[in-house]
């Protein structure tokens, strides 16, 4: 996606090639040599002939000797993806490809620190397996975030180039090892031929296809809030070949969802149930979806509901950028990078699990945890049916741990509060609190928190409020938790209908424990199972 920096870069450039028009001198004779310092390879056809090389690939030798270099650090998760070596950015390209799912990212290797799409393969969705670098720079000066397609024969990549526009990519082989620009050149440039600029923005792409034509969004703004401030827009562009491409209109309408100032970075426009989503991120307020009717004869898309993927701002600490891919089975699978709270040595972000979003029977997205987490789990402990007494903390005898996973039913009764304490030290010294809170939020919906304002004692860890989501829950329906614990990273699903995430980093090593709490009335813990978990880079997926 777009930073300050690169719309400044953008800005300085669109000025010089204007300038270059009117001496004139042509682009092509003064454009720059991105070429990447990182090295790159070309693999063979067959996926036997791949593994063998990748056994001796120096780029995956080199990840797995970060790998381990970075093994004992005790806030880097074990199983969630976090990138081998560097920073990670936005997650880019998700799509399934020949039984397997391909993870594509913002990548920053250390001799040539310009986003590259870093890449990992995953039978499950869970355990995953670093590659090569996919997409390297040149023309583009970065390669900056995007979406896949998937057709019979290939996978086509869409995705904005620093300085030059929106590039598309073309990959067929078994493990999308080897990529080709189309035109070598963008195909939606930042400029037109003359130096002027086009009537929408060249921003963050995402592609799909319709009655055998390509169809993208192109992200950005226009001044069409209140008071002319700038809201979200999403430019819709159509190609025949990948190659030239038509501008048409903006794409969505009637959206009363999104906020004043949001930008629409990393769209994802995909069918889910009877209706179409668009998830995209805003630099001002997070990860956000918006769900809709595809009006295919008018090429528009009619804005029914929408909602958030974070319920406070992005950083520090919070869910960031989606990437998204349809199922197959009428659902979207979704996952998002997260940003740190806490600065790192060799590396920073990590992604969140893979979420399976679809349509509840109300019409509202639901979400849960996708891919086969079952075969991470490890040592089990089970609690049965407990009353939790009023105003009082049960400490979980034999539930501790900084890997965790944790469902628990709970029956809340008439209690307007019950928590959840995780990576909790033995005397409280440390805590991270779930807390949900019945009926409380606006129209009799309830409510559901994560608060990390207890979570470390350490002094170079970023404060956050809480984050705080609706969840509609009938009154008559139990509340589950599904609450995944790994290290720095507490995310916790709840009824399938809602999940938050967050990034904490207890500083004391027996922080680890687990505790539960009813405020002001008892409430009744009908059942509780925790298993610690297993580290997906020392286990493989059958």
């Amino acid at each position: 996606m777009n930073t300050r920096g690169s719309l400044f870069l953008s800005l300085a450039t669109t000025l010089l090639i204007s300038l270059l028009v009117a001496q004139g001198i042509s682009a092509e004779e003064k454009k720059p040599d991105y070429t990447s310092k990182v090295p790159a390879f070309t693999f063979a056809d067959t996926l036997a002939e791949q593994e063998e090389q990748l056994k001796t690939n120096p780029l995956v030798l080199r990840f797995a000797e970060s790998r381990k270099k970075m093994a004992d650090d005790p806030w880097r998760p074990i199983y969630h993806y976090v990138n081998p070596e560097g920073r990670l950015n936005d997650p880019n390209g998700l799509c399934f490809w020949r039984g397997r799912w391909h993870l594509f990212y913002q990548a920053y290797p250390p001799e040539d620190p310009r986003q590259h799409w870093g890449h990992a393969v995953s039978d499950d969705l869970v355990h995953w397996r670093d590659l090569p670098l996919a997409i390297y720079p040149n023309p583009e000066r970065c390669c900056f975030s995007g979406s896949a397609m998937v057709e019979k024969d290939r996978v086509i990549a869409m995705y904005h180039g620093t300085t030059v526009g929106n590039m598309v990519a073309v990959s067929s082989d078994p493990l999308l090892l080897n990529w080709k620009k189309v035109t070598g050149k963008a195909v939606v440039p930042n400029i037109n031929p003359d130096g002027s600029k086009p009537p929408y923005n060249v921003f963050d792409p995402c592609i799909w296809k319709k009655d055998g034509i390509y169809y993208s969004l192109s992200a950005g703004t226009l001044p069409h809030g209140p008071g002319g401030k700038r809201v979200r827009a999403n430019f819709l562009l159509r190609s025949k070949d990948l190659a030239k491409w038509e501008y048409l209109h903006p794409f969505v309408e009637n959206d009363r969802y999104s906020l004043v100032g949001d930008d629409g970075a990393c769209p994802y426009f995909w069918p889910i149930g009877d209706k179409h989503i668009l998830l995209h991120f805003s630099h001002m307020s997070g990860g956000k979806y918006l769900l809709g009717d595809y009006d295919t004869k008018r090429d528009k898309f009619v804005v029914t509901d929408g909602g958030d993927f974070n319920f406070a701002a992005a950083w520090p600490g919070g869910v960031h950028a989606p990437s998204a891919a349809p199922d197959g089975k009428g659902g979207v699978i979704a996952i998002f990078n997260m940003n740190a709270a806490k600065p790192h040595k060799g590396w920073n972000q990590i992604m969140t699990l893979p979420r399976r979003l679809t349509l509840g029977d109300d019409g509202k997205l639901a979400t849960e945890p996708a891919g086969d987490i079952e075969s991470l789990r490890g040592e089990h402990k089970h609690i049965g049916t407990t009353t939790l007494p009023a105003n009082k903390e049960i400490v979980l005898d034999g539930v501790d741990g900084k890997s965790l996973e944790i469902i628990a039913e709970i029956d809340v009764k008439s209690s307007p509060m019950v928590e959840m304490n995780v990576l909790r030290g033995p005397n409280k010294e440390e805590f991270t609190r779930i807390a949900f809170y019945k009926y409380r939020g606006y129209r009799g919906k309830s409510l559901i928190t994560i608060d990390t304002s207890y979570s470390s004692l350490l002094a170079d860890v970023g404060s956050r409020a809480p984050e705080t989501a609706i969840v509609d829950i009938a009154r008559d329906e139990t509340l589950k938790l599904r609450v995944f614990v790994d290290r720095s990273v507490v995310e916790v699903f709840v009824n399938g209908k809602q999940c938050l995430a967050v990034r904490a980093y207890p500083g004391r090593e027996d922080s680890s424990g687990v505790s539960l709490r009813s405020q002001g009335q008892e409430a009744t813990l009908k059942s509780l199972d925790a298993w610690r978990m297993k580290n997906i880079y020392e286990t493989r997926a059958k």
